[in-house]
C-alpha cells in the first residue's frame, strides 16, 4: 500500500440387536443356548493369541490400514467439521456476533475469507518464497518497512499473507494505506476489515504501542507508479516519519525487500491526462493494458521472493530522539540502504523472472 499525503512518511454409540439381557449374554461369551464356547476353548484361544506371530483364523481380523491413508470416515468427518464451521460462521455474520476493533479490523473475516481468497495467488500464481521470517518478533510491536512496486498494490497484500502464514506465532500485519484506498467504494470496507488503516502517525503509533506488527511502504505512489526502466531502484523515503513513529513507540524496524512485483505490470507509459480526469496519481500503460481491456489487468505470473532483514532496534534511544532530524535522517538512510542492498542480492540470486 502506498503512503498518504497527510503524514510525514509517505458420540459414537455401538448398535447391537436384541434385548439388554441377550447383550449381556453375548458379552460374557455366550451366543444362543448350547452354542457358546467352553471355558477351556476360551483359555486355549487366549494362550495361542498371546504367542508372537500367532493369530486364530476363526477370530475376525481387521484389514491393515495402508500407510498414508486417513482412517475410515476421517475424510467425511473433516468435511462435516468444515460445513459445521461454515454454517456457524454465517450465523455469526447474520446475527452480528463477531468482533471488530476500533480501526474496523475483523480478524475472523480476514482469517477465514480474505486470506483464503488471496492464498491461491500467493502460493500458486506468484509462488512466493519467504526468507528471514524469524526477524519479526514473536510478540510486541514491530514496524516492517518495505519497498513498493508493481503498478497495483498487490505487493502489500502478498506481504500480509506472508507474515500471516509463515510466522510461527501467526502474527497479523496491519498495513498503513494511502487516503485514496479509503476513498474507493468496496475497497474501503475491505481494507478496514483486513486491518489496514490510514497512514498517519497517530494511528501507526497506537497500533505499535498495542503490540501490533505494522507495515509501511515509504516510497508511496512514487514507488508503485515508477516506470519499468527504473525497476528495483528505490525512490525517496520521505522525511523519515516512520522512524520517528518507531522511536516514540520504542519498537524495532524490520527492513523488507520484495522481488518479483516490479514485473507483474511493466509500466511503459503514464497518461497524465487520464490520471487527472480520474483523480489518480498516475494512469499506467503496459504492454497489455488498456489494449486488451479487462484481460490486460491480469498480472504476469512472476516468481516472488520476500526477505525480512535484521531488525534495527530503537528502544535504546532517549524520548527526545524522535525529534532529532539528524538521527531520523541517519536511520532512514540505514533502512533504505539495507533494503536496496538486499534487492540487488536477490536479483543476482534469482534464475529467472518467472521461475
Amino acid at each position: 500500500m502506498a503512503d498518504a499525503k497527510v503524514i510525514p512518511f509517505d458420540d459414537d454409540r455401538s448398535r447391537s440387536g436384541g434385548s439388554p439381557r441377550s447383550a449381556r449374554r453375548r458379552s460374557a461369551g455366550g451366543g444362543s443356548r448350547g452354542q457358546g464356547p467352553s471355558a477351556a476353548s476360551v483359555v486355549g484361544t487366549a494362550a495361542v493369541s498371546a504367542l508372537p506371530g500367532q493369530q486364530d483364523a476363526s477370530l475376525p481380523q481387521e484389514e491393515p490400514q495402508q500407510a498414508g491413508q486417513p482412517p475410515e470416515g476421517a475424510e467425511r468427518g473433516g468435511w462435516d467439521r468444515r460445513i459445521a464451521g461454515g454454517l456457524a460462521f454465517l450465523r455469526r455474520r447474520v446475527t452480528g456476533e463477531y468482533d471488530v476493533d476500533d480501526f474496523g479490523y475483523d480478524k475472523e473475516l480476514t482469517d477465514q475469507v480474505l486470506m483464503s481468497m488471496l492464498r491461491p495467488m500467493y502460493e500458486k500464481y506468484f509462488r512466493v518464497e519467504v526468507k528471514g521470517i524469524e526477524n519479526i518478533p514473536s510478540d510486541g510491536g514491530a514496524l516492517i518497512v518495505s519497498n513498493h512496486s508493481g503498478t497495483l498494490p498487490l505487493d502489500g497484500l502478498m506481504l500480509q499473507v506472508a507474515v500471516h502464514d509463515n510466522h510461527p506465532a501467526g502474527r497479523h500485519l496491519r498495513l498503513l494505506a494511502a487516503d485514496l484506498v479509503f476513498m474507493l467504494p468496496v475497497v474501503n470496507e475491505l481494507a478496514r476489515k483486513a486491518g489496514h488503516t490510514l497512514a498517519c502517525a497517530e494511528d501507526a503509533e497506537r497500533l505499535l504501542r498495542r503490540g501490533e506488527v505494522v507495515g509501511v511502504m515509504p516510497e508511496g505512489f512514487k514507488g508503485i507508479g515508477k516506470p519499468f526502466g527504473e525497476r528495483y531502484k528505490l525512490q525517496r523515503f520521505g522525511r523519515g516519519g516512520f522512524v520517528s513513529t518507531a522511536l516514540r513507540a520504542g519498537v524495532p524496524i524490520v527492513p523488507c525487500s520484495i522481488v518479483g512485483a516490479e514485473e507483474i505490470y511493466p509500466m511503459i507509459g503514464n497518461s497524465k491526462t487520464l490520471a487527472r480526469l480520474l483523480g489518480f496519481p498516475y494512469f499506467p500503460i503496459t504492454p497489455t493494458f488498456p489494449w486488451l481491456g479487462p484481460l490486460g489487468a491480469v498480472p504476469l505470473p512472476t516468481k516472488w521472493t520476500i526477505q525480512f532483514g535484521e531488525p534495527i532496534p530503537t528502544s535504546g534511544y532517549p524520548v527526545e530522539a524522535a525529534e532529532d532530524p539528524m538521527l531520523m535522517f541517519n536511520l532512514t538512510d540505514q533502512v533504505r540502504e539495507q533494503i536496496q542492498h538486499t534487492l540487488y542480492k536477490l536479483l543476482v540470486q534469482r534464475r529467472s523472472v518467472f521461475f
